[in-house]
């Protein structure tokens, strides 16, 4: 740095670097910040190199940490930033042509120290490290004590939200930044978007990813942190203004996608004048240190999406999600997820509530577009569930889109694709849609969509189909899945409460659809007899006879059980689980017979081609109420199939289903209550939450590297 290092290797010789960490106080309008922060050299680009770095510089980062509460050298370096900024959003006079590269150049070099500060010590440590005596002048009294780190967060806050990345067609009202774009515009030939616009895209970045690093200290606590000094920083004070605003900015950023300048787009032309050392540094920016603000990355996955995606656009996301989900003070809830939860369309003209400041509206339409095109990533999908969930503005223009399919056909690729995914991108789809399918024109409109070759579904060849058979099979695939990999139980609990919610309004099923409804009965079936029949060997070992006659199952006494050894329990437990989901498949079949059963012929053909299935649940106790509906709809078409003759085509059988379905009597079949799910969050959700996000933040921020021992708050395969 200054002096360019050629490799990371040489970081820790660096004449500049040795004496920000030396023993040496450094004033903070000392020449040597303009030497320090002219540096290029040769920057990280995947996560080999980014440990490479870490390693390199931790000499660097301890010297200071044991000489900085003498030296405030940090503190100087965090001023000399501060100065820069303020010299960028107002200093419409200034003639110092260096300001805007020194504070991106001084915001990196923070970052990086910040980064290992923050995983070497507590908060409390770090803010000594962060507080500063300044001497008063002559003519004043005693010192003046300050805290540096809120007037950086705020900062950092202020440059995302004001600074605009200039794209063309893109403008802005702030006379400082018109003023700037002039500056530029007489000064090089290469014009204000190719320049300007590149260097601000990465202070942007820089600065979300600065935030970022400010709130890792939960990744170094396995307790989910609720009394935070960073985090009453953010949610109190100066900071606190720019909830609405930072939330909408970052959302902005999401929604926009704006791809990176490649490498050396922002080399400015020298001009006649002689150029002076800005040209320097630009140059070296450009084939050095630019490098990790465009290609860098946390592992393999994230260096290998990164030309395809927009690093601010994903660094932005996962700063939002981090802040959505800080934990509530005592007197005050969380305002960023205030502000995540009550943020309306632009076109809506109904006025905020006024116990809600941190309200602002944005471009539903715009959204909706973004959240459709970038669901491959788990964080896009956390933020789609956390505004269906938390946003009912949100929600509500969702289900009043006509073209929901962009929205719920990449949800299903990701639980089609289940075994590529991790289990907590697979629960947010599957929450995503049961709360889609808690709205019953949803669940109506999903059928009246129409779609022709599905090319990811390999089982069979899809033609046309419509959403909502297509819905019914992946969620129907995804609990058989779960019955031979995963057992969990709870996904099963989703699963069946999504297809319980649409059974009442099931339309035109697809043949297919019908068939795969009852051929997972059918397995359900065959896991009942099996673990039925382990738990009677079980408990026949127990009583010592092979030929003692044992009662039904349900009716076992207590006696019966103290004989159970953990195994025979387990296989008791086993068998009342799989007796739940074949009630509630049980519960499904009879809410579309009894709801729609003139609209589905297919699922009735389906059910007397495997009548048989049903026939050992019409006596059992667990079942004999919801039987009744299904075995009175089973003999009426027998019955008249039978009438019909013997040797009947598919077509004959369907048509005698429609003409049947008029004619049977409705007054017969047993009501029920209606089958309605509702999603609700766990009690103390951050349990799950936090860490979840945080292990995004490691597998996926850009430009960031965590050394994974240091890691506290979750195990390295839990993301």
């Amino acid at each position: 740095m200054g002096a360019n290092s050629s490799s990371i290797s040489e970081l820790p010789e660096n004449e500049y670097l040795q004496k920000l960490s030396g023993s040496e106080p450094i004033s903070e309008n000392d020449p040597f910040w303009n030497q320090l922060l002219s540096f290029s050299f040769t920057t990280p680009t995947n996560s080999a190199d980014l440990k490479l770095l870490e390693e390199a510089t931790i000499s660097v980062c301890k010297s200071l940490v044991e000489k900085n509460p003498r030296t405030g050298n940090l503190g100087s370096l965090i001023k000399v930033f501060l100065s820069r900024t303020k010299e960028l959003k107002i200093s419409a006079e200034c003639q110092n042509h260096l300001f805007i590269w020194q504070a991106h150049n001084a915001l990196f070099i923070i970052c990086c120290l910040l980064k290992v500060f923050i995983s070497r010590m507590s908060e409390e440590e770090l803010q000594l490290h962060f507080t500063y005596e300044e001497k008063a002048g002559p003519s004043s009294y005693g010192t003046e004590c300050e805290d540096l780190i809120e007037e950086l967060l705020c900062c950092l806050i202020q440059l995302i939200v004001e600074i605009p990345l200039l794209y063309p067609c893109q403008h802005t009202d702030s006379n400082w930044w018109k003023w700037l774009c002039s500056w530029y515009r007489g000064r090089y030939s290469g014009g204000v978007t190719s320049a300007l616009g590149d260097i601000t895209y990465s202070i942007s970045l820089e600065a979300v990813t600065t935030l970022i690093v400010f709130l890792s200290c939960q990744l170094f606590h396995k307790e989910i942190l609720r009394e935070s000094i960073i985090h009453r920083y953010l949610m109190h004070g100066r900071c606190l203004p720019y909830t609405s605003r930072l939330v909408k900015t970052l959302l902005y950023n999401f929604i926009r996608q704006e791809r990176s300048p490649p490498p050396g787009t922002h080399v400015f032309q020298q001009q006649t004048d002689g150029g002076g050392l800005l040209y320097g540094i630009a140059s070296g920016v450009a084939t050095g240190l630019w490098t990790v603000f465009t290609l860098g990355g946390v592992g393999s996955k994230a260096s290998a999406q990164l030309e395809q995606c927009s690093p601010l656009a994903s660094q932005s996301l996962l700063l939002l999600l981090v802040l959505a989900n800080l934990t509530d003070t005592p007197d005050t809830p969380n305002p960023y997820r205030q502000a995540i939860m009550s943020f309306k369309n632009t076109q809506d003209n109904t006025a905020f509530s006024s116990s809600n400041p941190h309200a602002f509206q944005i471009n539903f339409n715009s959204l909706y577009t973004a959240l459709c095109d970038q669901q491959k990533s788990d964080q896009a999908t956390l933020l789609l569930y956390m505004l269906l969930h938390q946003n009912s503005n949100v929600r509500t223009y969702v289900l009043a889109r006509t073209d929901i399919e962009n929205l719920v056909l990449p949800i299903l690729e990701i639980l089609y694709h289940v075994e590529e995914r991790n289990s907590h991108h697979v629960y947010m789809a599957l929450i995503i849609l049961l709360i889609l399918t808690e709205d019953d024109g949803f669940n109506r409109s999903i059928h009246e969509v129409i779609l022709k070759n599905i090319t990811w579904y390999a089982e069979r060849v899809l033609t046309e189909i419509s959403l909502g058979s297509l819905l019914i099979l992946v969620v129907i695939r995804t609990i058989q899945y779960n019955m031979t990999r995963t057992r969990d139980k709870y996904l099963h609990t989703n699963c069946l409460a999504a297809l319980a919610n649409m059974s009442a309004q099931f339309r035109s099923l697809h043949q297919y659809a019908a068939q795969r409804i009852i051929s997972l009965f059918s397995l359900l079936s065959k896991k009942h007899n099996k673990v039925l029949e382990q738990a009677t060997q079980s408990l026949r070992g127990s009583l010592g006879s092979n030929d003692s006659p044992l009662p039904d199952y349900h009716f076992w006494e207590m006696s019966d059980c103290l004989h159970f050894s953990e195994t025979k329990l387990r296989h008791a437990q086993d068998l009342n689980v799989i007796e739940e989901v074949i009630r509630m498949m049980l519960e499904i079949i009879n809410s579309c017979l009894t709801n729609s059963l003139h609209h589905n012929p297919n699922l009735v053909y389906a059910l007397l081609y495997k009548r048989d299935l049903f026939e050992q649940f019409r006596t059992h106790p667990s079942f004999q109420d919801i039987m009744q509906n299904i075995d009175l709809v089973i003999s009426f078409f027998s019955s008249r199939l039978e009438q019909a003759g013997a040797e009947l085509s598919v077509e004959r059988v369907l048509e005698i289903i429609k003409q049947g379905a008029v004619a049977l009597p409705k007054d017969r079949l047993r009501k029920f209550p209606e089958l309605k799910f509702k999603y609700v969050e766990e009690e103390q959700p951050e349990e799950f939450f936090i860490p979840y996000v945080w292990s995004l933040v490691y597998n996926s921020a850009v430009a960031l590297y965590w050394n994974p021992r240091d890691i506290q708050l979750f195990t390295m395969d839990s993301g």
